[in-house]
């Protein structure tokens, strides 16, 4: 197998609605810009095509692994674009009745889906004013996911697995961690960039977080700051809030010359 390559990632930042047809317009126009831009691999946002909406309508929208228009949409734009896409997230239907996958689908550039990763770890918070229980209508995944790409070794992981290290310890010794995210405002002002840092710092490598970020339907604020962090823990692009990319540069030397560092 050939040395990976380094390799132009773009993260997209969004603040989807509840309305699937905008979203994905939106996300067309911002995936262009990407692939304009000369981005070899581009990631989304945790459930771009839909936010801001009750579970019944999020499982209304849901689709089979496989098949469905969201699905066949991820699959014809990494075909145009060339690049290999990572859908942050989508819902897809589970065995349960009444409850979803938060999957996460990955498109290498002839269209083909290379891997799924349903999010193990499930968002519950309460503070007394604000409460989300993820659980009540999506299933937890059963195993943690990476893959090999002309890239290297990519880990893939959404939003609240973030505060469990021990996921990507799991992954083997990737070059890129995926964490497309919904944080909400409070949670993200907290402890959003903190753990990215960290997850990039103790596994020595690069680290793509696109994320929501604005305002949604249903009065939700989601934090937005997506990052590129290098595998020192530095950032090398943010984007606030509202839509937009960010950008960066790959580098195995980088990589390298980071982990010779910490050699035993």
């Amino acid at each position: 197998m050939s040395a990976p390559r380094n390799a132009l990632l773009a993260g997209v930042q969004m603040a989807s609605g509840a309305d699937v047809a905008e979203n994905l317009a939106t996300a067309s126009r911002l995936l262009a810009q990407a692939a304009d831009a000369g981005a070899q691999l581009v990631a989304l946002p945790e459930f771009f095509p839909i936010m801001g909406v009750d579970d019944a309508a999020r499982l209304a929208v849901s689709e089979s692994f496989g098949a469905g228009p969201i699905q066949a949409w991820l699959q014809e734009t990494a075909l145009r674009h060339r690049f290999w896409l990572c859908a942050g997230s989508i819902p897809l239907r589970s065995e349960a009745p009444g409850r979803i996958y938060n999957s996460a689908l990955v498109f290498d550039p002839a269209g083909k889906c290379r891997a799924r990763y349903d999010k193990m770890h499930l968002f519950a918070f309460n503070n007394g004013r604000e409460q989300y229980d993820e659980a009540a209508s999506v299933l937890p995944g059963g195993r943690p996911v990476a893959l090999e790409t002309p890239f290297g070794r990519v880990g893939l992981s959404i939003c609240y697995d973030l505060r469990f290290p021990e996921l990507y310890r799991a992954m083997g010794t990737p070059d890129l961690l995926l964490a497309p995210a919904a944080f909400t405002e409070r949670t993200g002002r907290a402890h959003w960039e903190i753990l990215l840092r960290a997850r990039a710092i103790e596994n020595q490598c690069y680290l793509l977080a696109p994320a929501q970020g604005g305002q949604h339907a249903d009065g939700r604020r989601t934090h937005g700051n997506s990052l590129i962090l290098d595998p020192w823990g530095e950032i090398l692009d943010r984007k606030g809030k509202g839509c937009g990319l960010v950008i960066a540069e790959l580098d195995h030397d980088r990589i390298r010359e980071v982990r010779q560092r910490f050699q035993k």
